[in-house]
């Protein structure tokens, strides 16, 4: 994680980024806080909240946006998620993605591609 130099790594900062590096879950800024509290009793959810805010405008992770939420994901790679529209979970969607003939090639019509960000919608397994 590039952290700016005037800025300092503190444990809670630490913690916050170690539990979303950890995890493959897409967790809610809620779960976040609840998780890091069980670890630092004293935190605040303001302070969780300010933390992940910092990360995403610094692009040290990416959210994603379903109905009723923001999850968090601090793997910044390429890749698409599959947001199951019935109970909201958000799950990566990676080598579907990559046989795609334009992002393998990463060049279209009207120009060459360096990142992108997609999104596909529909009713997970577990809710079918």
């Amino acid at each position: 994680m590039a952290i700016d130099r005037k800025e300092r790594m503190t444990s809670q900062k630490s913690f916050i980024f170690g539990y979303l590096k950890g995890t493959k879950t897409h967790p809610t800024a809620e779960i976040v806080y609840g998780e890091i509290k069980k670890k630092l009793p004293n935190i605040s959810q303001g302070t969780v909240y300010r933390v992940l805010n910092n990360f995403r405008e610094k692009g040290e992770v990416q959210t994603i946006e379903t109905k009723d939420s923001i999850h968090f994901d601090a793997d910044i790679s390429d890749h698409a998620h599959f947001i199951c529209e019935q109970c909201g979970k958000v799950y990566d969607v990676i080598d579907e993605c990559s046989k795609c003939g334009i992002l393998k090639n990463k060049k279209t019509k009207v120009g060459k591609i360096n990142k992108y960000k997609i999104n596909f919608y529909g009713i997970c397994k577990q809710c079918k």
